[in-house]
Parts: structure tokens; C-alpha cells; sequence
């Protein structure tokens, strides 16, 4: 049976469990080949708290997301399709582990979070995707 996301610790299981994912991916996986051989362990603490704060207000995140993704774009180029595919992993991640409030807004937030990723670095918005 899924349960709630109701402390930090199901905060790491979300995060890892969908990372885990994301290298794996076709898509994804090479755009975190640098952060994945140099400093991955701290990477993950920093995407811990980013989301736990997301869900909780707990505080303790002070970075800029954005400014991330932007200087990733510019090595890197990213597409929509990128967004599209790291939001339906995210989506299915959560939908395999958890279920509740938490995990309504936990896909609300990722939505959300792409969305403005997508419109600042892209410059353009994607209507179709639904939670």
C-alpha cells in the first residue's frame, strides 16, 4: 500500500527513486553525467532539502534552480520534450511510492517548477500536460 509523504525521509525516498530513474534515462541521463561522477552525494542532499522545503516550508534551501538549468541550457541545450520527460518520470515516481496531499502537490509543484523553467529558458509554454 502507498503511504503519505509525511517527513524528510520520505522526501529522500521520492528524490532518489526518481534519480534513479533519471540516469537511467535515455533522455536524461547525460545531462547529469558531470554532477554524477564529481559531487553527486552533495547534489542529492541539495535536491533533499530543495523538495523537502518545497513540501514542508521547512527552510534550509538558499540556491537558484533557475540560474542552474540556464547555465546547464548553455552548454547543453535543453528541449521541451527534456521537460516533458523529466516531469512524467517525476509524476510516475510519486504515483509508484506515495499517495495523499503531499503527492498531489508534490506533482503540482514539478509542474509548476517546469513550467517557469520551460518559459525562462525556452521561452514558451507547454498546455498539455496534466497532473
Amino acid at each position: 500500500m502507498k503511504k503519505e509523504i509525511a517527513k524528510f525521509e520520505d522526501v529522500q525516498l521520492l528524490i532518489r527513486s526518481f534519480y534513479t530513474k533519471v540516469l537511467s534515462d535515455e533522455m536524461l541521463g547525460a545531462y547529469f553525467s558531470y554532477v554524477r561522477e564529481h559531487h553527486w552525494d552533495k547534489h542529492l542532499e541539495v535536491l533533499d532539502t530543495f523538495w523537502n522545503n518545497i513540501l514542508f516550508y521547512s527552510g534550509g534551501y538558499n540556491g537558484d534552480p533557475l540560474q542552474v538549468h540556464k547555465t546547464l541550457h548553455h552548454f547543453s541545450k535543453l528541449e521541451s520534450k527534456n521537460f516533458d520527460r523529466w516531469l512524467q518520470l517525476f509524476f510516475e515516481t510519486v504515483d509508484e511510492l506515495f499517495e495523499g496531499e503531499k503527492a498531489t502537490l508534490a506533482k503540482q509543484r514539478a509542474l509548476s517548477i517546469a513550467t517557469i523553467m520551460r518559459i525562462n529558458i525556452l521561452h514558451e509554454v507547454n498546455d498539455k500536460l496534466t497532473l
